[in-house]
């Protein structure tokens, strides 16, 4: 019972990812607040997670309204007392295709709900947790943070940016014992999946042929994401912050307190520029570009 009596809140928690991530966090011993724009699939979760005998409030709350997200901040605090652990998996994958045929507010939509969700989600638990002395948030993140995603530009801007905010915010939450990570939860058979085959050529042969792959593999399973949420919000990852964790390919399991201290030193787990000057020797010229 890793999380025993901590208050998590869990945006997007309706199916998936979410709803994977929220009964983690309760077979560990935490109560949680639940919410998504889908109302009745977000209460179901609320009734699994109190099978598992923890406490649930199941919310409907559009992540890029800044009302709703005070209403659940609100609504948390009535119920619960406290909030421990923000898990900001709300998101959607927006357009597909090329950006010349992108309809404009699609795109905006999409950075409104995956980018200024995060914002907001955190700029409204964060005096909370500061004021109780630490608190844990997760960023969910995804492909094409770390590298292009053509046909996918609204989510892969968006998603890369959540990890400069995760950062940013690490950074200027050190002094408050709130650590700040993302999350990087690998190809999950998930309803984006879907959308990707059904916008057949659009998405570009290289997406679909890894959501085909997904959908016949059924992908990486909900559970293994879930899981290493479980590590950053619980004590065992304390000090490790401001990092992009894949939970499929970096060996997070065997993170500990020396190995914590090593990343933090080195700079793991970021998302860096390569300096061009670095490959070459000191008397040759770097090309210009």
């Amino acid at each position: 019972m890793r999380l025993k009596d901590k208050v998590a809140i869990v945006t997007g928690a309706g199916r998936g990812v979410g709803r994977a991530i929220a009964l983690a966090l309760a077979r560990e011993g935490a109560d949680l607040v639940v919410v998504s724009r889908t109302f009745p699939e977000v209460e179901e979760t609320a009734g699994q997670v109190r099978v598992l005998g923890r406490r649930a409030l199941a919310l409907r709350v559009d992540v890029s309204r800044m009302e709703d997200v005070e209403n659940m901040v609100k609504s948390a605090l009535r119920d619960f007392g406290r909030i421990d652990v923000l898990v900001n998996n709300a998101g959607i994958l927006g357009p597909i295709g090329s950006l010349i045929e992108n309809d404009v507010e699609q795109w905006i939509e999409t950075v409104k709900v995956n980018l200024i969700g995060t914002f907001l989600c955190c700029k409204a638990v964060l005096p909370i947790m500061v004021k109780q002395g630490g608190g844990k948030i997760i960023n969910l993140s995804g492909g094409g943070a770390a590298y292009p995603r053509p046909r996918f530009s609204a989510y892969g801007t968006s998603k890369a940016a959540v990890v400069r905010f995760t950062e940013t915010l690490a950074e200027e939450l050190k002094e408050f014992n709130i650590q700040v990570n993302a999350i990087a939860p690998g190809a999950i058979n998930t309803r984006i999946q879907e959308e990707i085959l059904a916008a057949g050529e659009a998405a570009g042969e290289k997406a679909l042929a890894e959501a085909r792959k997904a959908r016949e593999t059924r992908g990486t399973p909900p559970n293994v994401p879930a899981a290493l949420a479980v590590f950053l919000a619980s004590d065992e990852s304390d000090g490790l912050t401001g990092k992009l964790i894949s939970a499929v390919w970096d060996d997070w399991r065997s993170i500990g307190a020396e190995r914590i201290k090593e990343i933090e030193l080195k700079g793991l787990y970021t998302l860096r520029r390569i300096d061009g000057v670095f490959f070459y020797p000191k008397d040759e010229e770097v090309p210009r570009r």
